[in-house]
Order: C-alpha cells, then structure tokens, then sequence
C-alpha cells in the first residue's frame, strides 16, 4: 500500500480536555464500561498525541460519536476518544457542491449548516443524532435504489493512524486506504475530517399509508421504482404494514406542529413506550400488543426540506439487530421471518423496519456489490433479545446476511470472512494502519480473528 503523509508539528507538551467521569454507556444502556479516562482533543495534533501516547504505553483507543451503536464497538477499559470538540464546516465549495466537515459534527446539526448555504445530503437514515464519522464509520444508511449507505457520500478523509501518521485519502489518492476506511468501524486510526458531496437543498413530500404484508411484497419492485425512498414497517403476528414514501416537491412547505407532536410524541412514543411496559408486565400480552400497534398505524402527509423530513424522534430505548440480504431475497426472507416469528412465538411488540439500498464498492460495506434489503429487529431495553435476536441471525446467514456493523450479532472472523470478498485486504491495511493494535478492543479481536 502506498501511502502519502502529511506532517505536523511534534506537540506532545499539549494537554488534552479530560471527561471527570470515567463511565461510559451507550444510548441504549446494553454496553457500559468504565475507561481509564474519555478525551476530548480539539485538533489534530491532539488527536495525533493520544495515539502516540497510547501506542507507547500499549493502550488501546476507542473513539465515540453519539453512542447509538448496539454492538460493543466502543467498550474498553483503556481510552475512549470523543470528537465532539471537532465539530462544523471547515470548507465549503458551493459551486463544486463539496464541504468539508469535522468528523465529530452531528447530522442534526450539519443539516441545518448546510440548508444555511443551500445545500442538502443527497440521502439520510432516519436518526440524526449521530456523529458523521460515527454513522458512516459504522455503515449506516437510509433508504432509497438510487442510494448507497451514507458512506458512499465521501469523496476524501483525513486520518490519523496507530503510528500517528496524517494521511489525506481519496479515490485517487491512497485509494485502497479509502475504500478500506470509508467504513472501518474505527479500526483503521481516528479520522478528523471527512469531504461530503452535496446537492441544492431540496424538499420532501412525505406519505406515511397502512397496506398488508403481501401486498406489499406483490408491489415491491414498482414501490421501489417509483419513488425515490421507500421503506416499510411489519408488526409481527399481523398482517398490517406502514408504508412510507419520500418524493421530492416543489411545493410549499406543509408540516403542521400539532399534528406532528400528536404523531411523533403522543403516539409513536408516548403511548408506545406504555405498550412495551405492558408488554414486560404481563408477558403473555405480546401478541395483542402488536395487534394494538398494528391498529394504531397512523397515514400522515407532510412537506419539509429533507434533513427535516428523514430522522424520527426516538425516545424509546430498545436493542437491536439488522441484516443486509441480497435485495432478489427479500420477499422470501420476509415471508420466513413471518412463519418463525409465528411458530416460535417470541416475545417480540417491536416493528421490524424493511429498507432498500443500492450496492457499492466499499470494502467493508453490507452492500459491498450488491443492491439490498435491510431487516432491522427490535426488542425494548428492558426485555430480552435472546432467542429471538439468534433464530433471527441463523435466518439471514441462510442468505449471505451481512450485520450492520452499529448493531448486535454474534458474527466472528471465521464466518464474516466468507461474506467480504475484500475481507484480507481490509485485514492487511488494518495491520499496516494500527501495526500495535491500538484500535483494537475484546470486542475488535473477536471480528477480525485477531
């Protein structure tokens, strides 16, 4: 691998902002840890300090964004690195439609940045409360045949890997370093800067529709064809089915407060979050919950600008699992997840979300060369996500399942190493990026076989 390099001042008098709580849990609460201490650097150099520092002291760094992913990326005893202290636009060529942004930025935040100067994300998933460099780190994506996962939004990237070099990447430029660290679930070095391609601002008109299962996969393909994101939600032991569409307008923005608050609060969290207490209450009440789920499937209308429009609010904590099937699969895979779900009879009050996204060629991407479906499974915080999440994962492995990478599975070394076609090159740039591991956690070593 042929890198480039850039320099920087030796700076290893800087003293970097220290967290006075040496605990640390994710949003959903299923993996804590307590770290020798979390850092907040402020630039490079700082970042470039902490890794030496580690390095030399055979330490190992974890880096945090918003800490909405389920898997134990983030766990360690050692450091954890926040680059919250990283955030905003550092450069922006509106007439090429690039900016370069801090890799700590959230997407809530950058999406008002942008709509600032007339430009928008061509695509987004549907929560913004994460870092970019946590979402695209980690292989998240929304949906829509005509897009890729957030990642495939970069054009370059600045980082800083286990030997404390600073390397610019591009498609041209370190090429395999790029293709390897586009999602590289933070194993590579610390990356401090990310290069987006944008687009003018553009408004979504958003349908939200009840149908049935079958009707939906009779009509998937032209659902899929004629809109520019589709994306359902299935209430297990139900037939019922939300439909949401997002096409994009020209008409006037239409996105009434009240009604949103009822929709969004009162009862896709609200009255939900009662439901799930029910539900670990009286155990035996999961298949009536999801009938009253089903019943409660609200058809809405409403026109924003699109980073207004993609994230949902979220203030139900559940854990979760989502797979990547080939997208030629999925009626079949979803009709089995119905017949299991029935016939195992988990105790599941959780929707199952069913989006679709067009392949790419990043090595380390679920949908590395092919178009796909993504399943994603919930369980509420509380309840227990085994078997149910297990049968899930035996499911999807029948059909090359791939797991996004934020989320919980059970995939070690030796049977993801079947799935990635570029599975050894990514492993030969880790060791050439992090010859000392310091990337590496418990968690880490079981992925990668180390």
């Amino acid at each position: 691998m042929s890198i480039k390099t850039i320099n920087v001042p030796n700076t290893t008098t800087t003293s970097v902002e220290k967290s006075t709580s040496n605990t640390w849990s994710n949003w959903a609460g299923n993996v804590q840890c307590s770290p020798e201490g979390i850092f907040y650097p402020k630039n490079e150099e700082e970042v470039q300090q902490l890794i030496l520092t580690a390095a030399n002291s055979a330490k190992h760094i974890r880096v945090v964004g918003s800490g909405h992913s389920f898997s134990k990326l983030i766990q360690t005893d050692s450091l954890i690195v926040s680059l919250d202290r990283m955030s905003g636009i550092i450069d922006l060529d509106k007439k090429q439609k690039i900016a370069t942004v801090w890799a700590g930025t959230k997407l809530k935040d950058l999406g008002e940045l942008l709509f600032e100067q007339g430009l928008a994300q061509e695509n987004l998933g549907d929560i913004d409360v994460q870092s970019i460099a946590g979402a695209t780190g980690t292989g998240t994506h929304g949906t829509g045949m005509q897009f890729g996962n957030l990642s495939t939004q970069i054009t370059a990237f600045t980082i800083v890997t286990g030997t404390g070099e600073i390397i610019h990447c591009t498609k041209d430029s370190n090429s395999d370093l790029f293709n390897a660290g586009c999602i590289s679930l933070g194993a590579l070095g610390i990356i401090t800067r990310i290069q987006l391609r944008l687009r003018t601002s553009y408004k979504l008109e958003y349908v939200s529709k009840k149908s049935t299962l079958e009707a939906t996969l009779a009509d998937l393909e032209k659902y899929n064809r004629e809109n520019r994101n589709f994306e359902f939600y299935w209430m297990p032991y139900t037939n019922k089915i939300q439909h949401r569409f997002s096409n994009e307008t020209d008409e006037p923005v239409k996105d009434n407060k009240i009604k949103k608050y009822f929709n969004q609060v009162i009862l896709e969290n609200t009255t939900f979050k009662f439901l799930c207490t029910i539900g670990t209450w009286f155990k035996s009440s999961f298949i009536r919950i999801n009938k009253i789920i089903g019943t409660l499937v609200n058809e809405d209308r409403k026109i924003n600008y699109s980073h207004r429009v993609y994230a949902s609010l979220r203030r139900v904590k559940f854990k979760e699992m989502e797979y990547n099937i080939p997208l030629k699969h999925f009626p079949e895979v979803m009709r089995r997840v119905d017949a299991l779900v029935r016939q195992e009879k988990h105790r599941v009050f959780f929707p199952v979300e069913c989006r679709f996204v067009k392949g790419d060629d990043l090595w380390l991407s679920p949908a590395y060369q092919r178009d796909s479906a993504y399943m994603a499974f919930h369980v509420y915080y509380k309840t227990p996500h085994n078997p149910y999440f297990t049968d899930i994962e035996k499911l999807m492995m029948e059909y090359d399942g791939r797991p996004h990478w934020g989320k919980m599975h059970t995939r070690t070394a030796k049977n993801l190493c079947t799935t990635y076609p570029k599975w050894d090159d990514f492993q030969a740039i880790r060791k050439s990026c992090d010859p000392h591991g310091v990337f590496l956690n418990p968690y880490l070593k079981q992925v990668f076989g180390v």
